[in-house]
C-alpha cells in the first residue's frame, strides 16, 4: 500500500523552521554516494524551484490567496536551497550538467514506463532520445575541457552513446506543441508525470542559461546555448500537455501533490541515511503545504480534493539504471520527427522545421563539432592519462 494522502497530515505550515546552518549543511559526495542519491538532489530541486515559480506567477492573478501562497513559497524558498545546497563543490559545472543530463534520462525513462496514457508516454520517450544524445555532447565536452569520464558521475548507470543527434532536434516552435490531457478523465498519475517532467526540464534550462556564459572556451559557450535552446523546446512540449482549463487551486493542489509523490519516492529508495532522514523531513513539510491547499480548494472551489489527486499516490517513482528501455527506445524511435502534435517518420517532417533548424546550424553545429572523434568507452580517463605518460 503507498501512502495515503488524506490519513497523515504531516507538519503545520507553521512548525516548518529552518536555520542558516541547515540550509548550507553538509554537501554529497561526487564520488562516494551513489550517482542516484545526486538524481534524487537534483530532481527535487527542479520541484522545488518551480513551486517557487507557480507560487509568483499565481499571486499576481488572485489577491485572495496571496498571503497563503506568500507563507508557503518562503518555506520553499529554503526548501529549494537545503537541497540544492546538497551539491557539493568537488562537483564542477560541467559534472553538474552531465548530473542534470542523468536526471532528465533516468527519471523521464521511468515515467515513460509507468504513464498510463500512450500518448503521453510517447512525449515522453521522444525527449528522452534528445536528453540521451545531449549526455554524449557534454561527456565529449567534459573530455575535451577537464580530461575527465563522465562515467565518473554516471556510475555505469546510464549510457554515453548518440541519441537523436542535437543537430536535427531544433524545431519550429509550432512542432513543440502537444495534446493536453483531459482534467475531467486524465489519471491523477498522468497529471503528476507531466507536471513533474515541466519542472525538471525548466529547471535543466535555467541551469544551462547561466553556466553557459560563464565558459571562456567558445565551443562550450556555443554547445550550452545551443542546448539550452532545445531545454527551452522540452520546457514548451511539457507545459503543453497540462490541460490549461485547470483552475489555479487545482493546480496549486497538484503542485503540493507532485513534490509529496517525488519526496515520497526518495524517501522509499534513499541509500544514504542522512539524506533519507532529510526527506522524510521534507515529506512532512509537503504534507502539510498539501492539506493547507486542500482546505483552500474545499473553501473556494466546493469540491472534494480527491477528485483530483485521488486517495493514495501512486506506486514511487524508479531510481534505478532504466538501460534496457532506453536503448529499445533508441532502437525504434530515433528517426521520429514532431509534425504539430504528433510524431511521424523522418521523411514526413514539416518543410518549417528544417527551415528553421538550418538557418541555426548555418554557420556551424557545436554539438557536432564538440563530438568529432570523441568515442567514449570504459576507464577513457584512466587510459588517456596512461598514454600521457608512456608518452
Amino acid at each position: 500500500m503507498t501512502l495515503s494522502l488524506f490519513e497523515d497530515r504531516g507538519t503545520p505550515l507553521n512548525q516548518q523552521r529552518f536555520t542558516w546552518r541547515e540550509l548550507a549543511g553538509q554537501p554529497i559526495s561526487k564520488l562516494d554516494d551513489d550517482a542516484f542519491t545526486r538524481v534524487r538532489v537534483i530532481l527535487m530541486n527542479g520541484l522545488e524551484v518551480e513551486a517557487l515559480r507557480f507560487g509568483h506567477a499565481a499571486a499576481r492573478f488572485n489577491l485572495e490567496l496571496r498571503r497563503p501562497l506568500a507563507e508557503v513559497r518562503r518555506v520553499e524558498q529554503h526548501q529549494a536551497t537545503m537541497v540544492n545546497w546538497l551539491l557539493g563543490a568537488d562537483h564542477s559545472p560541467l559534472e553538474t550538467t552531465i548530473g542534470y543530463e542523468q536526471v532528465a534520462i533516468e527519471v523521464t525513462a521511468a515515467l515513460a514506463q509507468n504513464e498510463p496514457d500512450p500518448y503521453l508516454a510517447q512525449v515522453y520517450r521522444y525527449g528522452l532520445l534528445e536528453d540521451f544524445d545531449h549526455m554524449y555532447r557534454y561527456s565529449a565536452l567534459l573530455d575535451r575541457l577537464e580530461g575527465k569520464d563522465s562515467n565518473n558521475i554516471l556510475q555505469s548507470y546510464t549510457d554515453v552513446l548518440p541519441g537523436r543527434p542535437t543537430v536535427v532536434e531544433h524545431r519550429s516552435p509550432e512542432n513543440d506543441l502537444r495534446r493536453p490531457f483531459d482534467r475531467n478523465t486524465a489519471a491523477p498519475l498522468t497529471k503528476l508525470n507531466a507536471l513533474t517532467l515541466t519542472a525538471a526540464e525548466h529547471q535543466t534550462h535555467d541551469y544551462y542559461m547561466n553556466i553557459g556564459p560563464l565558459f571562456a572556451d567558445p565551443v562550450a559557450r556555443q554547445l550550452y546555448a545551443e542546448i539550452a535552446s532545445i531545454e527551452e523546446q522540452h520546457v514548451t512540449q511539457y507545459e503543453s500537455l497540462l490541460d490549461p482549463s485547470q483552475s489555479l487551486l487545482e493546480n496549486w493542489l497538484l503542485h503540493e501533490a507532485m513534490e509529496t509523490y517525488a519526496y515520497y519516492s526518495c524517501v522509499q529508495q534513499e541509500s544514504n541515511p542522512r539524506l533519507q532522514a532529510l526527506w522524510e523531513r521534507m515529506l512532512n513539510y509537503e504534507l502539510g503545504h498539501f492539506h493547507l491547499v486542500a482546505e483552500l480548494f474545499k473553501k473556494h472551489e466546493r469540491r472534494d480534493p480527491q477528485e483530483i489527486v485521488g486517495e493514495r499516490l501512486p506506486e514511487p517513482i524508479k531510481f534505478a539504471s532504466q538501460r534496457e528501455f532506453v536503448r529499445a527506445t533508441l532502437a525504434n524511435e530515433v528517426d521520429l520527427r514532431a509534425k504539430g502534435a504528433d510524431f511521424v517518420n523522418l521523411e514526413e517532417e514539416p518543410q518549417e522545421s528544417i527551415d528553421y533548424r538550418n538557418r541555426l546550424n548555418s554557420e556551424g553545429s557545436p554539438s557536432e563539432t564538440v563530438a568529432a572523434g570523441y568515442a567514449w568507452r570504459p576507464g577513457g580517463e584512466v587510459v588517456s592519462r596512461i598514454k600521457v605518460r608512456a608518452a
